[in-house]
Parts: C-alpha cells; structure tokens; sequence
C-alpha cells in the first residue's frame, strides 16, 4: 500500500468495514455555511447533521474530502512552495458519529487503522488529549500508549469549537515521529515548532454546547469528527517527510518540469511546487462551478491561478503551461474524483485562456513594478499608492507584487493600499451620485459597493445556505422587514437565477433560523452583478445579517432548463434545415413553453417544421452531456459558437455544446450564462406548437418541451377521441369520415342555395312581386334566413328572368339585415344599384354599402326597416326613370 490512492482506499474501505457510510466528497463551494468562502475541513458538509438542523439515513460516516484553504481565515498561500506541508489544496480524511459511538470507540478505531492496516511502528506514534481530558488519556493508556508519549495541552488547539456559540469539544491528535534527523521537539515542548513531530490525525469530541460565553452544557448525544490529511499521511507511509515528494505530488511535479524543459529538483525546485500545488485547486474549483472572476471565490481562484502562471513564467515558459498539466492530474485523481473528467474540457480551456491573458497583464506589471522599485533595497517599503496603482490600473493582484518582491526583500504598505481603495471607491459614489441616475439604482449601486457581487450557486445545486446582505422595501434599504413585506433581498450567494438572456429568474423560498419564510416569486439582476430576490414575507422577522437556507423550486427550475436546453437544439436544426442566415432575434423561456424568434424571410411549412422537430428529438434521444467551457467571446465565434440575442458579454463567456454529428463535431455550440440539463435526455420530448411572423423578416416559433409535452399530445389525443366518439368511428378512421362529412355539407349547401333561388323566382305567391314603375320593371321581396352571400345568385336569377329592370332583395339571418340591389345593363346610365342601396341601408340600421352601377349590396342591424327599405329603393326608381 504505497501509493496516496491505495492510502485513501485503504482509509474508506476500513470505516466501511465497521459500519461507516461512504459518502461522497461535497464540492468546494459549501452550500450549508454561508460563512465560508471554500470547504475546508471534512466536517463542513455535515454541519447540519451536528447541530440537529438535518437528518441523514446514517448516524455513521467516512469520507475522503476535497478542501481548499486559500482565503479568509485559512490562508496557506503566500506558504505553498516554501514550507514541506502547506497547501492550497488537499484531501482530509475523516470519520464521523452522529450520536452514534464516543471515544470509547473512536480512539480505538483511530489506533488499529494506523498500527494494524497502515502498519505504523507504536513507538513512533505521540498523542495529545486536552489537559483536563481524563477519559481520553485513561483509554489511549487502556491501549497500550505510554504515559510519556501521552500528552496533556491546556491551549485552545486542543479544543475545538464550531463557533462562539454551538457545539464544542475537547481534541486529542495524534504524532508521527520522524526522527532525530530532524530537529524538532514533542508536541507541548519549546521544541514543538520544528518538524520531527508531525500531527497526522485528529480527534474532536464534541460533547458540549457553548449556550453563551460563560455557560457550556453536556450535548444529549456526543459525536465525533476527525480529519487526517491525506497527503501528510501517505508522506509518512511512504518514509517522506516531505508531502510533495510523495507519489501523486511528485508526478504533477514531474510533468511540470517536463512541460517546462526544466530540472524538477533544481533551480525552479519551488516554482514547480507552487505549480503542482496550485493546478490541483484551480482544477477542483473550476470542476466545482467556480470560474475566475474579480470578486469573491472568482478572484481567489483568479489568484492562484497567477500566482501559479508566475511561476511558470519564472520557469522561462514562453507558453501557457498549465493546461498542458491536466491531463496528468485527471490520470492521478479522476478516478476517485470523476468531476474531473467530467469537466476536463472546461478546465483545459479556462487555464489556458487565463495564462494567455495574463501573460500580457504579467509582462507589463513587471516592467512598472522594476520601474518602480529600481533604487529600492532590503527592507524598504513599496508604497501603498503605488501597489493600488498597478491593481486598479493596470490589472496586477497585490498578491503578485508581494510574490514579485518576496525574493529581495521588499514589503508592501498595506495600509496604504487600503486607504488608496478606499478613496477610489468613495470616488465611484460620488461618481454614480451625479450620473443623474433613478434613486432606487443608486440603492443598488451602494449595496453593490458595500457588500460586492452575488456568488452564483446555481449551476451545480438549488438549495444553499446564504447570509443576508440587504433588504429593500419600497427602494428603500431597511434593516428588517415584518410579515406581509413586499421585499427584494440580497444575500451574498444565491442558488436562485436572475432573469438574463429571456430566461425567466427562478422562485422558490427563503427561511431563516429566526423563523423568518419569504416566498420567492422572481429574481431580478440588478447593475448585472446583484441577485435581488423578489417575494413577500410570509412569517416572521427578516433581519439583515440572517443566515437563511435559500431552496429553488426545484420543479419550476428543471422545466426552465430543459426550455433553455431546447432553444439551443432548436436554433442549431433550425439553421441546419433552413440555412445559416437563420440567426437568434429574441427568446423568452418559461417553465411550461418557450418561444424562439428568428431571422427568416418568409413562413415555415409544415414539413420544415416536422423535419426540424424530429432532428431535435433524435438529438434529445442521444442523450450527450451537455458541457461548458471558458473562452473569450472572439474566440468561442471563431470556434463556431453562436452568440445569443439579449445577452451581454464580458471577457469570457461560457460556451455551452450539446449533442454530437455523424463526423463528432458538437451539434450545437453557444454562448449562454443561463441554467441548463445535464444531459439532452432530460429534455424528455420536444415539440412545436406555433409557428408565425412577428416582424418583417422575423419568426416566431413556439414550444414545448417535457412534461408540458407530453400533456399536450394526451390533449390532442383526448380530443381526437372525442371526435371519434362522436363520429361513433374508430380514431384512425376521423380524418377520412370528417372529409365525407364537409363534402356532404358542401352537397347540402350547394342544393339549399339552388332552392332559394327557386324559391325567390318562382313566380305566384312564392316569387318576387314585379310592378311597374314608371315604365321600369321593379322585382322586390323580403326573405328570411337566407344567407347574405346567397342573395347575390339570386339577384341574377330573378334579372335573367325579367329581362330588363330592378331587383331588390332583403333578407334577416342571424339578427343582421342584408339589402342587395341589380339593375339591368340596359338601366345603369340612368338608374344606379350603388345609389340605391346608399338610400336604403339608412332604413335598416346600417351606414354607407356600395357597389358597381348594376350590382351593390348593403347591411343593417334593424330587421323592421326592410319593407321600408324596398319602398324607398321604389320611390327612387320612379324619379329616376
């Protein structure tokens, strides 16, 4: 068992054997604690389960997990490369009671893996336990350690606390003793500080509760958290003493030397350290969801990524090398952390385009930091203006002038860096303050200011942890807001997405350990930066500085993405099937459909749109993951990816590709920020429902996807059978029974039409009354229920059978009264029909009509002013004739 890997098998596999539940590593961005910047230690993920605010199907568990301490608090930066044990990144060891077992157990367990299975000499091992921890020393001498390697510590690292109030408890480590080769003492002697005795695991037995700083009481079920770092352990089992000549450090050691054309253990021996080091916590991060950024766990990553480009730099590397690293690290760690594979791609593209970047940002700062420093000696003081100057300026970290000037000897004024911050930012208020800007904008940009970017959670979870930053009520900020509020809330990390790019923002709930429930009904960005959660406080008190559990309507939220996953499938058959000047001109994607307007001169037929339909399923059947990657927006475009209409771009972009071609190349490749499937199979089903202009030159096409889906079609399938049920046909036979049925109605109508108009010249008492008027034949009559689109037919039929002369029809159907006047050809130079009906439409409720001189037609609503309609039309005939 020599290599890390087979260490941490080894550890995951003995707890297992004694009834402890593997549980997966939680990712580096804690989702349960709002207060730290990274996961830092393996109890982190079950902070909840400690203090009874969760409940899990185990009361046992071990777990081998990813930590970073790179900023707040836990700091090894400035360390890595320098010292034998500092990292940025590492792996902790751990296993836990929930109020399970105690240290009658717990120290057993810890004694027999390390002695037994790991096979560690006794007399090599030295424990401490906390001075007034009599139990712990009885049972560590009940086990065969000697009273004189059994050590007794009264300070506060031999007690540990999860805060100033909360669960607490006694520690007892365990020591590995290197030898006397190398200088150092036992652990509570003036020697302690040297390196001999290394601390390899540690126990916690919490079993009090703080209450206040002065009361502490016995927890009703004490439990145990231990952490053991994996690379300090396996150093100790492969007879290092050094964690980075261990294997796994060693061979990410190796391919930096390799890429660099450099010696690993000579002159650049701490350069490849840091580079090894610093590769495994940028690539963790990045697999985690965190992306460089100037704020937050962004611009903590930012930093060690150029603290590591620096050193590759130094090295003499003309090109980005540490994307030419990863490869190895997933062949060393991808097996026991598949987010590395997963997202190999991704983190490939971000290293590289980061250090090429930065390489220009690097050369430049470096000139003016040796300009600036050129009569500058051992010991002086770089001022801090100076130092700020080249941050806000110039884009140089002051952590890479502290890391330029470390090797001669140079400090930098902090202090003055800090006063010179904040001048600037006091500057940009007054700035903002006179840019004429809305009040509520201004509110915005002060908390914007103040408390710094939200931290976006939401890609890779819909539940978190967040600290409430702001409350806004009315665009005012306030420091609480009641039950029954309208509020917008900030906190400093969110699961919940802002409306961008014509995804609509999520909903969902917000709670807080005060009690406090916030129904979220929307999520706005605001100044592209704030998460501003838009609700009504339902009960309790919300306070500002509240630790609140943020949930995402889970349901809402995957029927968003699958909408949004399918825009981009749609896009991509849509250019494929009608052509490339087919282009994105707006979307709006909801949860139960999206539209999709496009650039396309003309509509798009049914067997387009089948065919583009049926090529996003297919692609939605081969279930490809879908991946990200960082690039710059010229460099996505020119790779062939799509911008989309509406969103705003910065210098990187997530480049989102879906489904794969015959030749392997991506179907679709896009730029979007927004939430999407893992995989195409969770879009479930796809299908077009509209399809119409909005525009000149612009489409709309509209679609469901999903659940939605699939209601739709048992719609359609619903009525269908309700249509063959009235048919009293089988569902297959409705289309070819309805086609007989309209045909027979056509017949129907067709002879209906015939018999009017033989009602309507039939002569006697059932034809029209012909009189003289004035010399001038006059047929006249009123009908009842005869469409107006017949009377036409029948105004010719009567004038056929006359000869010369005036027809005049009326007729009520369906509450409207028609007047329909002909004149034969040989009468229009002195008799017009258009003239007529202007005359009677007045009569009938109606305005206007019109026509030709030997045929008008006319409408009312007054069925009582026909009979006077026709004897008006008379009156007239008389004086024109």
């Amino acid at each position: 068992m020599s290599s890390a890997s087979d260490v941490r098998q080894a550890f995951l596999d003995y707890f297992a054997k004694n009834g402890h539940s593997v549980v997966e590593s939680s990712p580096l961005v804690p989702r349960n604690d709002p207060t730290l910047m990274f996961t830092n230690a393996g109890m982190v993920q079950f902070k909840n389960v400690f203090t009874g605010q969760e409940k899990r199907p185990y009361t046992r568990a071990t777990t081998s997990q990813k930590c970073v301490r790179a900023g707040g608090k836990h700091n090894d930066l400035d360390n890595v490369g320098y010292t034998a044990r500092h990292h940025t990144f590492f792996e902790m060891l751990g296993n836990f009671s929930f109020g399970d077992y105690f240290k009658d157990d717990a120290i057993p367990l810890a004694w027999n893996l390390i002695t037994k299975d790991y096979g560690l000499p006794k007399e090599k091992l030295w424990v401490t336990v906390y001075h007034d921890d009599d139990q712990a020393f009885d049972i560590w001498k009940k086990i065969g350690v000697p009273e004189s390697r059994i050590v007794r510590i009264a300070t506060s690292d031999n007690f540990w606390a999860m805060g100033d109030t909360g669960p607490c408890g006694p520690c007892s480590e365990i020591f590995y003793d290197h030898g006397d080769k190398i200088w150092g003492g036992p652990p509570g002697t003036p020697e302690a500080d040297g390196d001999r005795y290394i601390e390899i695991w540690n126990l916690v037995f919490m079993q009090f509760e703080q209450v206040t700083k002065e009361q502490r009481v016995s927890l009703p079920k004490p439990s145990i958290d231990t952490g053991m770092g994996l690379e300090r352990i396996t150093a100790v089992m492969q007879g290092k003493h050094d964690n980075y000549d261990i294997d796994l450090m060693r061979a990410l050691i190796e391919a930096s030397a390799d890429a660099s054309s450099t010696d690993p253990d000579g002159a650049h021996k701490v350069s490849h350290r840091v580079v090894a080091d610093h590769l495994r916590s940028s690539c963790f991060l990045i697999a985690d969801g965190v992306l460089p950024s100037n704020e937050g766990r962004g611009y903590v990553l930012r930093r060690i990524m150029r603290r590591a480009m620096r050193h590759a730099q130094l090295m003499g590397c003309k090109e980005p090398l540490m994307h030419r690293l990863v490869p190895t690290l997933v062949s060393e760690m991808g097996r026991a952390y598949p987010e590395l594979g997963r997202a190999e791609a991704l983190i490939a593209e971000t290293l590289k385009l980061e250090e090429t970047r930065f390489k220009q940002t690097l050369d430049r700062g470096l000139r003016l930091l040796d300009e600036a420093t050129a009569s500058m000696s051992k010991g002086d003081m770089l001022p801090g203006e100076t130092a700020f100057k080249l941050y806000d300026t110039f884009g140089f970290p002051l952590d890479l002038t502290q890391d330029a000037l470390r090797p001669r000897g140079i400090n930098v004024n902090l202090d003055g860096f800090q006063t010179a911050m904040a001048a600037q930012k006091a500057e940009a208020r007054k700035a903002w303050a006179g840019s004429g800007e809305a009040a509520t904008e201004k509110v915005w940009f002060e908390i914007r200011e103040d408390k710094g970017a939200t931290e976006f959670l939401g890609y890779d979870t819909q539940s978190a942890e967040g600290r409430i930053d702001a409350i806004v009520v009315a665009g005012q900020p306030v420091n609480e807001a009641k039950a029954g509020t309208e509020v917008a809330i900030v906190l400093n990390q969110t699961p919940f997405y802002g409306e961008s790019g014509g995804q609509q923002g999520d909903s969902g709930m917000i709670t807080t350990a005060g009690g406090a429930k916030v129904e979220i009904s929307d999520t706005q960005k605001k100044l592209g930066a704030l998460h501003a959660h838009l609700g009504k406080v339902t009960e309790g008190t919300l306070k500002v500085d509240d630790m609140a559990i943020l949930t995402v309507d889970a349901t809402r939220r995957g029927a968003i993405a699958s909408n949004h996953s399918a825009t981009h499938l749609l896009h991509a058959a849509l250019r494929r099937r009608l052509g490339d000047h087919v282009t994105q001109k707006g979307s709006l994607v909801s949860p139960d459909r999206f539209r999709f307007d496009i650039s396309h001169p003309k509509a798009i037929t049914g067997a387009e749109l089948q065919a583009v339909e049926a090529e996003v399923n297919e692609m939605i059947r081969q279930n490809d993951a879908v991946t990200t990657r960082l690039m710059t927006p010229d460099e996505a475009i020119a790779a062939g990816a799509m911008a989309l209409f509406g969103e705003k771009y910065g210098d990187e972009v997530r480049v989102l590709s879906m489904g794969k071609l015959d030749d392997g190349k991506d179907y679709s490749t896009e730029l979007c920020g927004g939430t999407h499937v893992k995989r195409t199979g969770d879009i479930a089903l796809f299908k077009i429902v509209g399809e119409g202009a909005v525009a000149a030159g612009v489409r709309r096409v509209e679609a469901l996807t999903g659940e939605a889906a699939r209601h739709y079609f048992l719609e359609q399938e619903g009525m269908l059978q309700a249509a063959a049920d009235v048919l009293k046909a089988q569902p297959k036979e409705v289309p070819q029974r309805i086609t007989a049925l309209i045909e027979e109605r056509r017949k129907l109508e067709r002879e209906l039409s015939e018999l009017r108009k033989q009602l309507a010249t039939g002569g006697g008492s059932g034809g029209p009354q012909v009189k003289d008027v004035n010399g001038v034949k006059y047929a006249a009559r009123s009908l009842d229920g005869v469409p107006a689109k017949d009377l036409r037919g029948m105004v010719d039929a009567i004038k056929k059978e006359i000869g010369s002369g005036v027809v005049a029809l009326t007729s009520v159907a369906d509450g409207k009264v028609s007047v329909v006047v002909g004149v034969s050809n040989d009468l229009t130079g002195k008799i017009n029909a258009a003239e007529l009906v202007k005359i009677a439409t007045p009569l009938i409720g109606g305005q206007g009509g019109g026509g030709r001189p030997d045929f008008a037609q006319g409408g009312g609503a007054d069925p009582s002013g026909a009979a006077k309609a026709l004897e008006a039309i008379a009156e007239q005939i008389g004086k024109a004739a």
